[in-house]
């Protein structure tokens, strides 16, 4: 990967976080009845997972393609891994339009249409931040795609040969 934009997945996975806590802290807000406090957490998690957006596809314009989940974990992982991944990935299908309704009926006023759709696009927007960052660090940081594993592997068997041989 170029050093160049090498810098975005964690950048991107760091937006994640930060969409979370404020989320969570927007969801705290409104149940202790702060609607001011509510609208500009929720208004800057809307910011946040904007640049989010540009970011993630500016990445993957740049890179020309995703990051492949490596093989060497095993089978059981990948399933999990893969799981989460494309979980994330329908769910995020409609976090921007359920984030554009829910806060326009908010700014609109219009509680009750408010209240329906943030019982609904909550839970999901929450759930694709957490799993934006899961689904980094299972990659890069967890199981890593890397040369030094297949290294390793001929490393092995280059020392099991020698082993077999003395």
């Amino acid at each position: 990967m170029s050093p160049a934009y090498s810098f975005f997945p964690a950048f991107n996975a760091g937006l994640n976080v930060l969409a979370t806590l404020l989320l969570i802290f927007g969801y705290v807000l409104i149940k202790q009845g702060k609607e001011q406090a509510h609208k500009r957490a929720m208004l800057s998690c809307f910011g946040v997972s904007i640049v989010f957006l540009i970011c993630y596809v500016l990445y993957h314009c740049l890179k020309g393609g995703s990051t492949e989940f490596p093989s060497y974990p095993p089978a059981a992982i990948r399933y999990i891994y893969y799981g989460i991944l494309w979980s994330h990935i329908l769910l995020a299908v409609y976090v921007p339009l359920g984030a554009v309704v829910t806060i326009w009926h908010g700014l609109q006023d219009n509680r009750a249409k408010h209240l329906r759709w943030a019982k609904v696009t909550f839970p999901i927007w929450l759930y694709v931040s957490v799993t934006g960052v899961v689904v980094y660090f299972m990659l890069y940081h967890l199981y890593p795609p890397r040369a030094e594993v297949e290294v390793a592997g001929v490393l092995d068997w280059t020392r099991s040969m020698i082993c077999r041989s003395i």
